[in-house]
């Protein structure tokens, strides 16, 4: 039969093991359930990802205390402790679905007790491990997630496909506004060349009104220039007048002393 110091040994070994490795622990009291009722348990938690063992107290006591683990309160009573493991298909269990598993098989039969856990070493208590059921599955909050990247990259997308269409249409009004650059069309430009070509080669009624009052003012201005030069030449004949008379007086003067 073996040595059963050896055994229990192993059973240590073991415990140690799932403590260390498992992402989530807890403990229950099946005080009350029967071997169809713990073989539907098993089978619950098999496909939740976890596995349901059976350990006596004293030896998961020895486990505990080598891993410094404070689980004594929790090691009353027959006590069996479901641990995560894998699901049939090979991938991970996930602790909400344990314990979402384990609440369930409570609320449907009494006899099973949920006492408390462990979740990554962390300590939990019974209304934390129920809280911790509630919780969406870690494979539909997975899902969500992917969704909600998958949504704005959609309209990402969908916003570039339409760039490339959307700015031809822009493209296309400014050309028919005027061009891209936003000057006159070549028409339009014609059109303003032959403007400035009449209004260069046809002088305005404004333009002839000043040439008018140009030509007036420049007549004016040599009229009054020849008269200022008659003025002079005037001025200038009187002069010559009086100093011719006075020089002749001067003459008769001398004259009239010599005869005398």
């Amino acid at each position: 039969m073996g040595d059963p110091r050896s055994r229990k040994i192993a059973v240590v070994a073991e415990v140690q093991e799932k403590f260390s490795t498992a992402e989530a622990v807890v403990l229950t009291e099946y005080r009350g359930l029967n071997v169809t009722d713990m073989a539907a348990l098993r089978e619950a938690m098999r496909e939740a990802g976890g596995e349901y063992k059976v350990y006596k107290n004293t030896l998961v006591r020895f486990a505990a205390k080598e891993l410094n683990l404070e689980i004594d309160e929790l090691l009353v009573g027959p006590t069996a402790i479901a641990f995560t493991g894998t699901r049939p298909d090979g991938s991970p269990g996930d602790p909400v679905t344990i314990a979402k598993a384990l609440t369930d098989f409570s609320q449907e039969n009494e006899s099973l007790v949920i006492k408390g856990g462990m979740l990554d070493g962390a300590l939990l208590s019974t209304d934390e491990i129920v809280a911790l059921s509630k919780i969406a599955p870690r494979d539909e909050l997975l899902a969500r997630l992917a969704g909600g990247i998958a949504a704005p990259m959609q309209q990402f997308a969908a916003l570039v496909n339409a760039l490339p269409q959307k700015f031809a249409y822009a493209l296309s009004a400014l050309i028919e506004a005027g061009g891209a650059s936003g000057g006159p069309t070549p028409e339009e430009k014609d059109n303003e060349g032959n403007q400035d070509t009449e209004s260069n080669s046809e002088p305005s009624e404004g333009q002839d009104q000043d040439s008018n009052e140009e030509l007036e003012a420049d007549s004016e201005e040599s009229n009054e220039a020849e008269s200022t030069d008659q003025q002079e030449q005037e001025e200038e004949n009187e002069d010559s007048e009086v100093e011719s008379a006075v020089t002749e007086e001067i003459d008769g003067e001398a004259k009239e002393n010599e005869e005398s």
